[in-house]
């Protein structure tokens, strides 16, 4: 069913049926996004997530049960794009890809933008740490990307879900970004557990720089 409102959507779509039989559609296939189930027979949705990460950046949306709020922020933190919870909307689904990948396409932009050591090229979609390269997924850059170049401004979960995702708290949960900040420092940051890039302002959300 979700492939036929894909399909009818415009998208040329393959489907697996389990795990390991994903691993070769992936090779062979070479797809711009994948919809991973995370509760997958022969080789976990998990595993199949983590191949992909140590791979490259390919946007992945998650399907997870509702009850299993673990899942989800398991999925987040092994670096899914987004998330959506059974049981869902094909509707719904078929707008989280045409975001994801519109907001994975690389953007033009007029150079490279430069704050506190951290450098963003959104030309390129590369970024970089004090001159050393920064391996992030497409929404980590997204994110990094948005709050390097707004630095010093305070944006709320809520804001960050509008302008990064191009979704709202009603259709995304705000700990989606939490989940991304965190992820995010553990690669710029050159102690995660206290952050001087990425800064909390507690109460009201997060900013780049002081």
């Amino acid at each position: 069913m979700v492939a036929n409102y894909l399909r009818r959507d415009g998208y040329l779509v393959q489907t697996a049926v389990d795990g390991a039989s994903a691993r070769r559609e992936l090779a062979e296939f070479a797809p711009d996004l994948v919809v991973l189930d995370l509760m997958l027979p022969s080789v976990s949705g998990f595993e199949v997530l983590a191949e992909i990460r140590r791979n490259g950046d390919l946007p992945v949306i998650v399907l997870t049960a509702r009850s299993e709020e673990t899942d989800r922020v398991a999925g987040l933190e092994l670096g899914a794009d987004d998330y959506v919870v059974k049981p869902f909307s094909p509707r719904e689904l078929v707008a989280r890809v045409r975001t994801v990948l519109r907001r994975s396409t690389p953007k033009p932009a007029s150079g490279p933008i430069e704050f506190d050591g951290v450098e963003v090229d959104a030309s390129r979609r590369v970024a970089s740490v004090d001159g050393d390269p920064v391996e992030l997924t497409a929404k980590e850059f997204d994110l990094l990307a948005f709050l390097v170049g707004h630095a010093r401004q305070v944006f709320s979960r809520n804001e960050l879900l509008e302008r990064v995702w191009g979704s709202s708290a009603e259709w995304q949960d705000p700990a989606t970004v939490t989940v991304h900040i965190r992820r995010i420092r553990q690669k710029i940051e050159p102690d995660p557990q206290n952050p001087t890039r990425v800064q909390t302002v507690w109460g009201v959300g997060y900013r780049f720089g002081s």
